[in-house]
């Protein structure tokens, strides 16, 4: 990423079509999950949330993971929301 101190550890292209299990698998270790769809954020505590609702609001129509994807800490990021990144990276 551009600013800051950001150091990306691993990218996987968009175009590689990961589902459900993927997503499942990126919130293994994670407490966290925000998904955004445009101005809406959801924030989920995954040690509460059920953990299906949580992997169904991390797919776009299609069945794959939306992007951009990324995992900070223990938490998970799906969708782009200016002032969620703004709060993380900020």
């Amino acid at each position: 990423m551009g600013a800051g101190d950001i150091q990306i550890v691993e990218q996987v292209s968009a175009s590689k079509k990961l589902g459900a299990e993927a997503a499942a698998e990126l919130l293994s270790g994670a407490t966290k999950l925000i998904t955004a769809k445009g101005r809406k954020r959801i924030d989920f505590d995954l040690k509460k949330a059920d953990k299906a609702e949580a992997v169904a609001a991390m797919l776009g129509p299609t069945g794959n993971l939306r992007a951009p994807t990324l995992k900070t800490g223990r938490t998970v990021v799906v969708g782009f929301h200016d002032e969620t990144y703004a709060e993380l990276f900020g």
